[in-house]
């Protein structure tokens, strides 16, 4: 099942194709095996609040929410074979590397889950 992550304020949206992992496999495998992340496509990891891009094969932006989708931190680019972690995340969100800086995403920003 696919989901919609938007951002009501700014009325723009930063995935049309999300999907969630939610079991230790799901979010184990993550984007692990493709060769790229399709603009409008994302990961939603859910509880998570560290991520690597071991053995990936591309860039991406992840965004740390807090239970509520509250932005808590963003960290764009982020290249193969790197980590990055917020530890008062309870979930993270990959994007294709440039999502964030072309909607103009921030810190503190509420977003919003919706089944599409």
């Amino acid at each position: 099942m696919y989901y919609l992550l938007i951002d009501p304020a700014k009325k723009t949206v930063l995935a049309e194709n999300l999907q969630i992992a939610s079991n230790p496999l799901q979010r184990m495998s993550g984007l692990l095996g493709k060769n790229y992340l399709p603009y409008g496509e994302g990961l939603l990891l859910v509880p998570c609040n560290s991520i690597h891009t071991f053995f990936m094969r591309f860039p991406i932006d992840i965004l740390f929410l807090d239970r509520f989708y509250k932005v808590l931190r963003i960290v764009e680019n982020l290249q193969p074979y790197r980590l990055a972690l917020h530890l008062k995340a309870f979930q993270t969100v990959e994007l294709p590397a440039g999502t964030v800086c072309k909607l103009n995403t921030e810190v503190g920003s509420n977003l919003t889950l919706l089944k599409n």
